[in-house]
């Protein structure tokens, strides 16, 4: 029988990017746990001696193949544990620009769609998004 590895038992440090092009931002679907079938930033855990600017950029790279330009910190939130969930997170959300590229998604993930901010709560989001998106959207001025 497989052993279950026990949770972290500390918070864990992630980073999340929303990312404009043309006055849209690009929201991406989760395709696995946690968070399977809801639109969120792309992102996701910090390295040991990895600056956020850095995990910041990998993550990107690694779930969709952009290239970013990252404008500053909108945001945070708090993910804690809960008996379904047994992740502790503080997300660290940043505002960016699209510098090239077309999404090609990889595993984590199974759609990319570039929205109008004011519509990402259109979407079924992570909580907490549209507010993280409109606090980007005014810090790159559009």
């Amino acid at each position: 029988m497989p052993v279950t590895p026990e949770p972290p038992r500390h918070p864990q440090l992630a980073v999340s990017a929303s990312i404009f092009r043309d006055g849209r931002v690009l929201l991406v679907r989760r395709a696995r746990s946690p968070g399977k079938g809801f639109y969120s930033l792309p992102g996701g855990r910090v390295e040991y001696g990895e600056t956020l600017e850095a995990a910041l950029a990998r993550e990107i790279a690694e779930e969709t193949a952009l290239t970013v330009s990252i404008s500053g910190l909108a945001g945070w939130r708090e993910v804690i544990p809960a008996p379904t969930n047994a992740g502790h997170y503080v997300i660290l959300s940043f505002a960016a620009r699209w510098i090239a590229g077309d999404p090609v998604l990889n595993d984590e993930l199974d759609e990319a769609v570039w929205v109008a901010p004011e519509a990402v709560g259109d979407f079924k989001v992570t909580e907490g998004l549209p507010d993280i998106v409109a606090a980007a959207y005014a810090l790159i001025g559009s």
